[in-house]
């Protein structure tokens, strides 16, 4: 693992749709970063506003197999970073809000989204993957996807199972989530690494979704590294040490994991109905 590594993020509107578009602009507006870590949007080379679930199945892809994980795995096998990005999925008969994680020798792993948000729960399916977290060269990487941070058990989830980074991208429309992650990673003493996207879709007739922008990388310690503007592209880059994230104490006395108590969690575990 690296001492000390550059995490790094894509904030832009993509074109509903036109994914080959979208993915050509991607690829060229950082082919020079010297990230190490690359967080994309959701959905950043299709959209994010469905009318209709042939339109998903139209605009979705197996993976690793699909046209989008391999024009991000050739990307980073000539440039060298490892990329997170959000793409709806098709496997079998079932569609997933899902992300990829793509590293220089090729596809690593991918995470469907567990809580999805609003319509998306008319085509796409529930992730069945669970929170995931993978070993890499540049250190431990997690993955959620946009409304998963609403649940604290997300980020808790991948901070137990040993994430130092959690690349989250996103189509944020609430205004929550920029100012909560710093308290998600000082909770979980965690970086995090929120791709959002930016621009309006208005695919339906009454439904106007604004994207609010403001993607970020923020500090085991709470501290905001690097944020974008609301409404404008932005390729911004971060040095991180991810060993950071490993030393869960705050003082002598105090351990964030080691002072855990799950036997008085029981609440954790229960729907509302049982209590």
């Amino acid at each position: 693992m690296l001492n000390f590594m550059k995490a790094g993020f894509y904030q832009f509107s993509p074109m509903f749709g036109k994914k080959e578009e979208n993915v050509r602009k991607v690829l060229d507006a950082v082919k020079d970063t010297d990230a190490e870590l690359l967080v994309l949007p959701e959905f950043f080379a299709t959209g994010y506003q469905f009318v209709s679930c042939k339109e998903v199945e139209e605009l979705s892809e197996s993976v690793p197999s699909g046209y989008t994980t391999r024009a991000l795995a050739e990307f980073s096998r000539e440039r060298g970073p490892h990329i997170v990005a959000g793409l709806p999925e098709r496997c079998g008969n079932k569609f997933y809000n899902s992300a990829v994680l793509i590293g220089p020798e090729g596809f690593i792993g991918v995470y469907r989204k567990t809580h999805l948000f609003f319509e998306e729960n008319i085509c796409f399916s529930p992730g069945d993957t669970g929170f995931r977290v993978w070993d890499t060269a540049i250190g431990r990487i997690g993955v959620m996807i946009c409304f998963d941070w609403f649940f604290p058990e997300a980020m808790r989830a991948l901070a137990l199972s040993g994430a130092d980074i959690v690349a989250h991208p996103s189509n944020l429309v609430l205004p929550y989530c920029p100012d909560s992650m710093p308290v998600r990673c000082l909770e979980n003493k965690v970086f995090s690494v929120t791709a959002n996207r930016t621009g309006t879709e208005n695919r339906k007739e009454g439904q106007s979704l604004r994207f609010i922008g403001k993607s970020e990388i923020v500090s085991p310690k709470g501290e905001i590294l690097a944020r974008a503007p609301e409404d404008e592209e932005a390729l911004m880059v971060a040095e991180i040490d991810p060993k950071d994230a490993r030393d869960k104490k705050l003082n002598p006395f105090n351990d964030m994991f080691a002072d855990r108590r799950p036997e008085m969690y029981r609440a954790l575990h229960e729907t509302p109905s049982e209590k």
